[in-house]
């Protein structure tokens, strides 16, 4: 028995002792196979679950590893049920193989004949299958390829796919490191994804993502679809492709709302290969359209589940996914892993910045008192209107300005959820406000004013939660979010990470009605954070000084 940080127990939670010496290389040994759930000041919470357990297991980490890192830092004896699980769940990976037969196509290879027995008795799954080639191989329909993997992955059974791609339309990309070079975390992740084939590469805001994806393209040298979340994020992953590739403008295409270029390379958003009309997805011959040898997801974690069923058709295509946190709130999880792919490679935020390619962060919460009038509206009214109402709150109008007065002249977003909230924010502040209805040209020269030092407060919608590069940026006040989304507030993190020219520091604050469901969401929307090492002070409204 040794005194180590971590305690195990059966119910496969783990508690890591936040303030014990060897508390972070405790953390890095279980990160690969245990989710955060509970951050307090002194003792996390972790929690073992099997789809962390198969994206250990695809990313090349065995049960062996697992086991030793839970004995290895242990305070009391390890449960030895739960030692026996660890083991049985992994297992459970890799017994059925998806694999590409010279005669039959693909197929469904088993080197366990009761499990393909027990999944092929499956009601769903049955109509995937074809012929019975002999007794531990069956004929899958190739179009079924991605569902079927979804469904193995919810009945236990994950199957490891080795049936590979198709190489695509080949198109000459090629790295041009004028003046900068690819870093080695950048250069990493991008190989580990290309070995493996398909998969999410997990990096903080502001680390480089889009250079991963060039790197991801120019190991391809085939044509590509890149999908983002709206079109300024688009415009962005041009800018960088043309300043850091081979590629001209002529070879990227975009595909938006504004304009409907298929190119070698296109760029696309999610929003419009998801509408609809007259009950159809017409724009989904963009798939289709060429010979993609790559498609990159960006912001993998916020893909529409129409993608998700697109993307279900296109497993004979490598896949990218990109993103600063794999955690969704509806517990998608396991379709990314099976349509996308596993975590292929991931990294700390607090390695990222020791390295010095994030900028350091102070996070604090600014607690609220809401007036007496408020807190009687608040108590009186529906469940449902009652978020909207404390996050909203006017009482926290004035204490904007005293963050503000704390950061004279420094370049500062404020950040909220409800429009009305925003302008009123815009007019009080004398800001200008960008919302879901701003249009792009305006949003564009409003960001180009930000990052020359023009502007020095932008108020901003859910918009800015993703993919804009405002380098500059060093404070973010959050005044209202998607309830208690962890992932929007490691994207609203994320904007203000990137490192700064004078090496300052970066200032989230977050505003919170006391007493209300304004700060139950808080607490959980931090829970992201917290596992990447980030501590929030807690400050009261009335103890804030410029």
């Amino acid at each position: 028995m040794t005194d180590g940080p971590l305690i195990v127990q059966s119910d496969k939670t783990l508690l890591l002792e936040v303030d014990h010496p060897l508390a972070d290389d405790a953390r890095t040994s279980i990160a690969p196979f245990a989710e955060l759930e509970r951050a307090p000041e002194h003792v996390h919470t972790y929690r073992v679950t099997p789809l962390a357990l198969w994206n250990a297991r695809a990313a090349g980490h065995d049960a062996e590893q697992v086991v030793d890192a839970l004995v290895r830092f242990s305070r009391y004896p390890v449960p030895q049920p739960l030692l026996v699980d660890v083991v049985d769940t992994m297992g459970r990976f890799g017994r059925l193989v998806l694999a590409n037969n010279p005669a039959h196509g693909l197929v469904l290879h088993s080197n366990d004949r009761a499990v393909l027995e027990e999944v092929l008795r499956n009601k769903k799954i049955a109509p995937m299958m074809g012929a019975r080639i002999d007794d531990d191989t069956v004929v899958v329909h190739p179009s079924e390829r991605g569902r079927l993997k979804q469904l193995l992955l919810k009945v236990g059974w994950p199957a490891e796919d080795h049936a590979g791609y198709v190489d695509g339309e080949a198109h000459p990309i090629e790295l041009e490191e004028n003046g900068w070079k690819l870093r080695d975390y950048q250069r990493l992740a991008a190989q580990t994804f290309w070995a493996g084939g398909s998969g999410v590469v997990v990096l903080p805001c502001g680390a480089g993502k889009t250079l991963v994806g060039a790197a991801a393209m120019a190991e391809a040298q085939a044509t590509t679809l890149i999908l983002v979340t709206n079109t300024v994020a688009g415009r962005q992953w041009k800018r960088e492709l043309i300043a850091r590739t081979s590629l001209t403008e002529e070879e990227i295409g975009e595909y938006s709302g504004e304009r409907k270029e298929i190119r070698p390379v296109t760029i696309a958003t999610y929003q419009v290969i998801t509408r609809k009309s007259k009950g159809e997805y017409k724009h989904l011959e963009l798939f289709d359209s060429r010979d993609w040898g790559l498609i990159v997801y960006d912001e993998v974690h916020l893909l529409p589940a129409p993608v998700f069923r697109m993307t279900a058709d296109l497993q004979s295509r490598r896949r990218l996914g990109l993103t600063a946190t794999l955690v969704r709130e509806d517990g998608q999880e396991g379709d990314v892993f099976s349509l996308i792919g596993p975590k292929r490679y991931d990294v700390p935020w607090r390695d990222i910045e020791a390295q010095g390619w994030i900028a350091p962060a102070e996070c604090t919460e600014v607690r609220v008192t809401l007036t007496d009038n408020e807190r009687l509206q608040y108590a009186t009214a529906e469940p449902e209107e009652r978020y909207k109402l404390c996050s909203t709150a006017r009482t926290k109008i004035p204490v904007v300005k005293r963050v503000l007065e704390r950061h004279p002249g420094e370049p500062t977003l404020v950040i909220g959820a409800y429009l009305d909230q925003l302008d009123e924010l815009g007019e009080e502040l004398d800001a200008p406000v960008i919302k879901g209805s701003t249009k792009n040209k305006e949003r564009e020269e409003l960001f180009d004013r930000f990052r020359r030092g023009e502007l020095r407060t932008l108020v901003v919608s859910k918009v800015a939660n993703f993919s804009i590069d405002l380098p500059e940026a060093s404070v973010a006040i959050q005044v209202s979010g998607t309830f208690g989304s962890r992932q929007e507030e490691a994207q609203r993190l994320g904007r203000i990470l990137r490192p700064k020219g004078d090496g300052r520091q970066a200032h989230f604050y977050s505003v919170v009605a006391r007493d209300t469901l304004d700060a139950d969401y808080a607490a959980h929307r931090q829970r992201f954070l917290a596992e990447q090492g980030y501590a929030y002070k807690i400050v009261d409204a009335d103890d804030l000084v410029g």
